[in-house]
């Protein structure tokens, strides 16, 4: 289950993704997690997946 807060989602996100995940889609996959409400809950903190350094920046 991801954390409902969007600032403790984007460092719970950026955490697995440096740690665990070669991608945000391999994230979503393992964690059954909707990438689409995913990427649109850190778009409102302006933050956007860079797949280069496989972060939200």
């Amino acid at each position: 289950m991801l954390p409902q807060d969007p600032y403790i989602l984007l460092s719970f996100v950026n955490t697995k993704l440096r740690n665990e995940y070669e991608s945000l889609e391999s994230l979503c996959a393992a964690l059954d997690a909707d990438e689409s409400a995913l990427r649109q809950t850190l778009a409102g903190l302006d933050y956007r997946y860079d797949p280069v350094h496989n972060q939200f920046i």
